[in-house]
């Protein structure tokens, strides 16, 4: 059953599961430094992140996928995947970092990423600080951002509902209320729909661009709208 996370707290909650304590705390203190009035906790395997996602309830998690299951236990890709998947399906709002060298590894999970309803980024361990940053900042956002993998995990696909939706924002001009009521899903589906398209396409926020209008640039380049 999915789980609904609390908004009652006013508080940035985040969860950082690594069991490379060196590993771990440079992440520590990189979010602290950027996110200083945030509440963030730590686990060292799989079983501790469940126990803290039930317990603090927070709106991001960053992972590593190299994790053991329980303490003493190796770590494992297959143990960060069963994770990620548990996550995604029983926190399905939930925006997720995946911090790893074995970023490959998600191309398994490839439907549950693309219907997943909250941000979803990717963190290479190679990447600088402070391009981690921001894809903790898009994962926040609600954004999606495989690029780093898109090679093996997408190639251009598109579902039907996206080009419905292309259609009816570019070639009806209509705005995500209406596009939600005449396709009868929600605005946050919408939205969702949106940030899994620009994925696809490799449109990501940039400073001084619209992210709707470099989507219709991209969507008329590949052939999606006319």
């Amino acid at each position: 059953m999915s789980k609904v996370l609390s908004e009652t707290s006013n508080q940035t909650k985040f969860l950082v599961v690594d069991d490379h304590e060196i590993v771990l705390n440079g992440t520590l203190d990189i979010l602290k430094k950027q996110y200083p009035d945030a509440k963030i906790f730590t686990a060292l395997t799989a079983q501790k992140a469940i126990e803290q996602m039930e317990i603090n309830q927070p709106e991001l998690v960053v992972t590593d996928l190299s994790i053991p299951e329980k303490p003493g236990e190796n770590a494992r890709v297959d143990t960060g995947i069963k994770l990620l998947k548990t996550l995604m399906k029983d926190y399905p709002t939930l925006n997720l970092v995946v911090q790893s060298t074995y970023v490959e590894a998600l191309v398994r999970i490839k439907l549950d990423i693309d219907a997943h309803q909250g941000g979803f980024t990717v963190a290479d361990k190679s990447i600088s600080s402070q391009e981690m940053l921001t894809r903790v900042d898009w994962a926040i956002q609600g954004l999606t951002h495989t690029k780093d993998i898109r090679g093996k995990l997408k190639g251009l696909e598109v579902k039907q509902e996206w080009l419905t939706l292309l259609s009816l924002a570019f070639e009806e001009g209509l705005q995500d209320k209406e596009i939600a009521r005449r396709m009868q899903i929600s605005e946050r589906t919408v939205r969702n729909y949106w940030t899994k398209i620009q994925d696809t396409l490799g449109v990501y926020p940039e400073a001084g661009k619209n992210i709707r209008i470099q989507t219709q640039i991209r969507a008329r380049e590949e052939g999606l709208i006319d």
